[in-house]
């Protein structure tokens, strides 16, 4: 039974929900030939080959990068305006240009179209060294190249990458536009349409764009809308998502909002973008038609590895700044870094930040080698490196006291540029949810298939029913590839991923068909799964280490911290483990209930609204903030759309600015 027809025959689903997993279903595309290492791991499989040894640079690369940090850590260290940028909320035209100059912002780019060429290891190497200075220019670099030139770099045609890759890598800016008022991480609900005209020539597209990083600034802009597409195997018509390349010159695109005033990564600009009636060259088409979703997700793969970087380049920072004041800052006579509950906060800040570096390595690494089945690998990234990271800062504030609050001191600007990254590139929330649909997918399908027709492999049924009804669980797997004295945590390993697919398994046999819409469960599970891979990635990190013969002393302190996060994931999969079946679902559920109720006597007005909701009865009726002394961004584009490389970037001035907005 595919999950196509398990969908189909669901029971006690509604309709909205049923169309959601539909629409799931198509955006994860066929089943990978060979699955990744964590699609494997809910099958109670340990596939070592995948995650040892420990992924390693080729060194010539390595060196290229390093020459290229070297130039980068100068400038970061001796001109970058971070706190001007956070202050007047605007990555100034010189740092853009400097950037580009230096070779950052190309980095991904092939070197016959004038890129560096890098690999993903290494791009991700200076994404997080600038997310140890700057979030905002983070972002605006890993928009630009993850899936503003990823899009063309990965599913371009020749005469695409000729035309836009060397503009790209010299000084034009790109966006990707995907997110809508009414669509954020659905990323299928397109309400944006395009139609092939009737003479075949040019796509036309309506509809309305949103926080498009960089989309005032950007030369090109990739476009996702849908588009209704017969099938002519079937003659039948769906509707999917296409990718176009557009231009901000051609006629009928409104760029009506440069950007909004925001709490953190306030350099960067997100843009809002209307298209009426857009005519758009067929030779715009990006990829095939109905195949946007793909590119869309797969330069969203890229998007998840970089956003991390960034949070793991804030974590180191903000650990170690949290360690000098604990070790300079005197209380009761003593360095607060001798009591034990700030030693536990220094720990975990440690733990976090190891563990987030080797799992960032570890998917960079996974993703240069071309792996097939890589989306639960980034997405997972994704959650824990945002998560962890953003704890990180959080901690280490709370280390610091009220100094950390101050603004002239950096953590409270790494505080808040933290915190939008549990949103972007996938709710955190939604992320676990798809790690639990995609992760589990095969393994549903495969136990619905075996409970409607035992007969065909009454072997596997067996096995199935014993395991499930008698609790005759299957041997853990053998993980051979770890340093001897790195055995107890090997078998421990090996007993958690067992545990784990046991406990996937009896979910589907306990909730049934119920489960697909259980995110409490799903949650769970996915967090079960994530703390494996946490464990197991710093455990090949410390495992390459110990081979690389790295001096006894950093060995000392890396085998120490990785005993931790050890600690750290048992505890965190116990906790998981006992809430499958012991939580507070029923009462949380009954009081959502009567929040919910609550909620319908507060009155719109006092409150903001969605612009754009299905509620006709909110439409227009909530709240609006006095904007008065809320900086305002202006509107249209402020790209230079006749590209030349010998001239700057026309982005303009702060001074240009205030005196348009005046």
């Amino acid at each position: 039974m595919t999950q196509t027809e398990l969908v189909d025959k669901l029971k006690n689903v509604s309709e909205k929900d049923r169309q959601q997993i539909q629409q799931a279903q198509e955006m994860l595309g066929p089943d990978p030939s060979t699955m990744g290492f964590i699609k494997n791991l809910f099958w109670g499989s340990f596939r070592e080959e995948l995650v040892f040894p420990f992924p390693e640079e080729d060194p010539d690369e390595r060196a290229r990068c390093d020459a290229l940090l070297d130039t980068l850590d100068t400038y970061l260290r001796t001109e970058h305006p971070t706190i001007e940028i956070d202050q007047d909320q605007q990555i100034p035209d010189w740092v853009i240009v400097k950037l580009f100059k230096i070779g950052v912002m190309g980095m991904i780019i092939p070197q016959e179209y004038g890129g560096g060429g890098f690999s993903v290891t290494s791009y991700n190497r200076v994404l997080e060294r600038i997310g140890q200075t700057c979030g905002s220019t983070a972002v605006m670099v890993s928009a630009h190249q993850s899936i503003g030139c990823g899009a063309i770099n990965l599913f371009g045609t020749q005469e695409q990458k000729t035309y836009w890759l060397p503009r790209m890598a010299e000084g034009m800016l790109s966006a990707f536009c995907l997110s809508e008022p009414n669509v954020g991480c659905d990323a299928g609900g397109q309400e944006t349409y395009c139609v092939l005209s009737d003479c075949g020539e040019y796509y036309i597209i309506n509809g309305e764009k949103k926080w498009a990083t960089s989309g005032a600034l950007s030369g090109m802009f990739t476009v996702m809308c849908k588009q209704d597409i017969e099938d002519p195997a079937t003659g039948k018509t769906r509707t999917k998502v296409t990718a176009l390349i557009c231009t901000p010159d051609i006629d009928g695109i409104d760029i009506f909002s440069r950007n909004r005033s925001k709490c953190g990564i306030r350099g960067t600009w997100q843009a809002r973008v209307r298209f009426t009636d857009v005519r758009v060259p067929k030779e715009n088409l990006l990829h095939e038609e109905g195949r946007g979703l793909n590119v869309a997700l797969t330069c969203l793969n890229w998007g998840r590895c970089t956003l991390s970087a960034g949070m793991v380049g804030a974590g180191w920072t903000a650990y170690c700044q949290a360690l000098k004041w604990a070790e300079t800052r005197y209380q009761f006579n003593r360095p607060i870094g001798e009591f034990e509950l700030v030693r536990e906060k220094l720990a975990t800040m440690a733990s976090y930040c190891y563990a987030m570096d080797a799992m960032l390595y570890m998917t960079t690494g996974i993703v240069d080698r071309n792996d097939e089945d890589i989306m639960l690998e980034t997405a997972i990234c994704k959650v824990f490196c945002s998560e962890m990271g953003f704890r990180c800062t959080n901690i280490a504030m709370q280390v610091m006291g009220g100094e950390g609050y101050m603004t002239e001191n950096e953590l409270e600007r790494l505080w808040r540029d933290s915190r939008i990254n549990t949103i972007v590139e996938g709710a955190n929330e939604v992320m676990h949810a798809f790690v639990f649909a995609y992760g589990s997918k095969q393994l549903g399908e495969h136990m619905l298939a075996i409970r409607a027709k035992p007969w065909k492999k009454p072997g596997v049924a067996l096995k199935l029913a014993a395991q499930l009804f008698l609790g005759i669980r299957p041997a853990a797997p053998r993980i051979d590839s770890l340093h001897g004295s790195l055995r107890t945590h090997a078998l421990e390993l090996a007993a958690m991923t067992r545990e784990f697919s046991h406990q996937v398994k009896r979910m589907f046999k306990v909730h049934e068909e119920s489960l697909i819409t259980n995110q409490m469960i799903q949650f769970r599970l996915s967090s079960m799964c994530i703390w494996i891979h946490a464990m197991t990635c710093s455990l090949a990190r410390l495992n390459q280490s110990i081979l690389n013969g790295l001096d006894e002393k950093e060995l000392n302190r890396d085998r120490a911290i990785v005993d931790h996060i050890c600690s750290l994931a048992r505890h965190q999969f116990d906790e998981a483990l006992r809430e499958l079946d012991t939580n507070t679902d029923v009462s949380m559920r009954i009081a959502a209930d009567a929040a919910w109720a609550f909620g319908e006597s507060l009155p719109h007005s006092d409150y903001s609204i969605p612009e754009k909701t299905p509620d006709e009865s909110a439409l227009g009726q909530g709240r609006v903030q006095d904007q008065t002394h809320i900086q305002q961004f202006g509107s249209g584009s402020l790209s230079k759309i006749a590209w030349d490389s010998k001239e700057p970037r026309n982005i303009e001035t702060k001074a240009q600015r205030e005196k348009d907005l005046a």
